[in-house]
């Protein structure tokens, strides 16, 4: 099977950085310039019933758009693992693979295990609220909009940490 792959290594790390890009990239636009100020608006008027439908419109809509994402991210993962698999890397002789790596397993893999639960595992929140189970909604975009504060400081911390470790090899 090595013998079959290795002639294709380079389309290969195409393909793996085509997918961090999505990955890391699909959600930013729709999180910084809807979902972030929805939510600000809403928190700063609690008794605003238009800033929280218009929050729950954009929340609803991010779920939806994670898919993307969350289709790239093992595409990623399986990716990279071959790409170390061919290129015999080894984190015990490349420093800045073991410090990638440890984002991955440390980061990455926990970040995204929480983000699938809250957009693909758990019942819909679009379902919660049209079934009128408001109690049960409002617990979920309150979950999730913990997450989105905590995940966005990982976000633009550790990705672009992760990427500069695999172009630059800096150790």
């Amino acid at each position: 099977m090595k013998d079959l792959l290795m002639p294709w290594y380079g389309e290969i790390k195409f393909l793996h950085l085509i997918f961090v890009a999505i990955w890391a990239f699909s959600t930013a636009v729709a999180y910084q310039n809807y979902v972030l100020p929805a939510f600000r608006k809403a928190l700063d008027n609690p008794d605003d019933a238009d800033a929280i439908a218009h929050r729950n419109r954009m929340i609803e809509a991010f779920d939806r758009g994670v898919v993307l994402e969350h289709v790239a991210f093992p595409m990623v993962l399986l990716t990279g693992l071959t790409l170390l698999w061919l290129g015999g890397w080894s984190p015990e002789s490349s420093g800045w693979l073991a410090a990638k790596l440890t984002l991955v397993l440390l980061v990455f893999i926990p970040m995204e295990i929480v983000d699938y639960r809250i957009s693909h595992f758990s019942r819909p929140k679009r379902e919660m609220r049209l079934a009128g189970d408001m109690d049960s909604y409002e617990a979920a975009i309150a979950f999730h909009w913990r997450f989105l504060r905590v995940s966005t400081v990982l976000v633009v911390t550790t990705i672009p940490t992760a990427i500069f470790l695999a172009v630059v090899k800096p150790f």
